[in-house]
Parts: structure tokens; C-alpha cells; sequence
């Protein structure tokens, strides 16, 4: 959203140009004494949303003028490979930051390495998978950005334009600590806005499928910022589609993909906010431990929906809420 990436750009030049007055930081062998910094970069699995959070990190480290050399890895879901990548960022002692986007890796490599900074991106509740103490004090070497989804405003948007739904499906993988949390509050949203709420687990994209053929007679089917079924999507969206029932999405990512809308995160500013974190670390030597979890606000939110879609489901959006969404998919000019 455009207001909210211009924030973040004034953020980004403040910082830079307190580091022209205050000179660089004294961190080793890192950029602050003219050479590179080195980041280790464990994600979970490629999809939109947590690409858009590296990039994002990335792009704001640039921007404040910081040379890294970046070692990339990707665990493709994989639990295995993501203790591997930790294990190996834990043996590499040139790293001076490592970044963990999704709360997989996240726990990863924080029960991997203590004795280096740890910034978690794409995590839904940092308390709940014990990688912090506290929101506002984390307590040890890892802190970073919450994607805490408004659930309760994403529920408010299905009743909203669908008045008379009863029964929403909810596929998510019962592996994954981010999505228990989300699921306990769409219990509360759910029972709050009169839904009867339908579960079905999947522990890899492998059951995805299966997961939503369980589904006996619900009316919509909303999907959590769930690692495993975001990487399968299509496969949801496939079900939505040939049983005329539309998919709501929990980040505006997947409804670019397909899925019907969402009020939800911009993961690039979640990503370009976690950048000015590490810069806050790397070059005036912030402590992880006194650094607050970032959270979204509500006002840096936006309803984002796609008519298309939701055309192929068999729902008419009403005027009001396309005079108030941002609009995407194929049929957008």
C-alpha cells in the first residue's frame, strides 16, 4: 500500500542520515569497519508472501547504503532441510545476522544459535512458539515482525458480503504453531459473528487436496497465513472454483493468486520494517533483547479484493465494498 511504503521510506532515510552523523558502528569484522556484513537467510518455502518479506528486508538494507553479502536458503517446507540450514548458519561464524522468515524456520535457527542476532520475519505469534518472552521485551538474541492477521475483521468481510453463510472451512497444517494460533481466534471470531466453523488438517502440500475434499457443506473457505497450504493455493482455489464456494485468504498475496479478498498485511513493508531492524543492529548496535516485535497496525491495512475471482466462485461483490477495496486480478485495468 502506498502510504505505507512511503512511511517507511521517510523511515528509511532518517536512519540513513543518522548514520552519516553518528559514523559507523563497531561490530568486528562487519560493515562497520568498510568491508560487507554477511546474513544468513533461512525461508520456510517460496511463496509471495514470504518472498515479498525478504525482498522487502533486503531492499531496506540497500536503501540505507549497507553492503551484505546474503547466503540464501530455502528449506522448500521441508523440516529437515530447515534444521540443516540452521545447523550450517550455526557452524558459519562470518554471519553476523541471521534472518528467518516464517515461524518454522524461525524456531530453527533460534534453537541453533544464541550467541548472534536472530530477526524473524512472517511469524504469527513469537510468544506462543517461544522464540521471544515478551512482545515488548523479547529477553534474548531474536526479535522481528509479527503478520498477526486481523482475523476477526477478515471473518467481519465474509459475513459482510456473504450475509447468509453459516459453515466456513478452514484448511490449515496442524504442524505449524502459526496456524493453531490463528485457528483459536477464528473459534472466537466465528462464534462472535454467527459461523460454524469446519477443520481440515494438512501436514504437506501433498494432502492439501484431500484436506479440502473433506469439506461436506460449507459456504465459503478461508485460508490462514498458513506456510503449507498458501504453497499449494491453486489446489484450494481449484476446489473453490468447481464447487462454486468462494475462498477468502488471509494476506493480500493469495488474493492476487485467485482467492476472492482479504483486509490483510503488505509483506513487503513487514519485510522493508524488518530491514530497518537489522540496520538498527548492525550499525548502532542494538540489542535484540530490548527490541520491541513489531506489529501491525490496523491502519496499515487495506481490504484487497479480486472480482474475477470471485465470478469464477460464484459471488457478486457488492458496490460498497468495491468502492472501498483495492481491486486485482486479470479483469483490473
Amino acid at each position: 500500500m502506498k502510504h505505507t511504503r512511503d512511511l517507511l521510506a521517510v523511515s528509511a532515510t532518517a536512519v540513513m542520515a543518522s548514520l552519516a552523523l553518528s559514523g559507523c558502528g563497531d561490530n568486528g569484522s562487519g560493515g562497520g569497519d568498510g568491508g560487507s556484513y554477511q546474513v544468513g537467510i533461512s525461508q520456510y518455502v517460496a511463496h509471495p508472501s514470504l518472498d515479498a518479506t525478504r525482498e522487502g528486508f533486503k531492499e531496506a538494507l540497500e536503501e540505507a547504503g549497507l553492503e551484505v553479502d546474503y547466503d540464501e536458503q530455502n528449506a522448500a517446507g521441508d523440516q529437515s532441510t530447515v534444521n540443516s540450514i540452521s545447523g550450517n548458519f550455526a557452524n558459519n561464524s562470518d554471519l553476523d545476522l541471521i534472518v528467518a522468515v516464517a515461524t518454522p524456520s524461525a524456531i530453527g535457527v533460534a534453537s541453533a544459535i544464541t550467541d548472534r542476532p536472530i530477526l524473524f520475519g512472517a511469524v504469527t505469534d513469537p510468544v506462543d512458539a517461544n522464540l521471544v518472552e515478551d512482545w515488548e521485551a523479547p529477553g534474548g538474541n531474536v526479535t522481528g515482525v509479527s503478520d498477526l492477521n486481523p482475523v476477526e475483521d477478515q471473518f467481519q468481510m465474509i459475513r459482510d458480503v456473504m450475509p447468509d453463510a453459516t459453515t466456513t472451512g478452514i484448511p490449515y497444517s496442524s504442524a505449524e504453531s502459526n496456524s493453531e494460533v490463528q485457528v483459536r481466534l477464528v473459534r472466537q471470531a466465528a462464534e462472535e459473528l454467527d459461523f460454524e466453523i469446519e477443520e481440515s488438517t494438512a501436514t504437506n502440500s501433498s494432502e492439501v487436496q484431500q484436506a479440502v475434499n473433506t469439506f461436506s457443506d460449507v459456504d465459503a473457505i478461508w485460508v490462514p497465513t498458513d506456510n503449507v497450504i498458501v504453497s499449494t493455493l491453486e489446489t484450494v482455489i481449484g476446489y473453490g472454483e468447481d464447487h462454486q464456494i468462494p475462498v477468502f485468504a488471509g494476506e493480500p498475496d493469495s488474493v492476487e493468486r485467485g482467492a476472492v479478498g482479504t483486509f490483510g498485511i503488505d509483506y513487503h513493508a513487514q519485510g522493508q520494517q524488518l530491514g530497518e531492524m537489522a540496520v538498527e543492529i548492525l550499525e548502532n548496535g542494538a540489542d535484540p533483547a530490548e527490541m520491541a516485535v513489531i506489529r501491525a497496525e490496523p491502519d496499515t491495512m487495506e481490504m484487497t479484493v479480486n472480482p474475477g475471482a470471485a465470478e469464477r466462485m460464484g459471488l457478486e461483490f457488492p458496490q460498497e465494498t468495491l468502492d472501498e477495496a483495492v481491486t486485482v486480478g486479470d479483469d483490473t485495468e
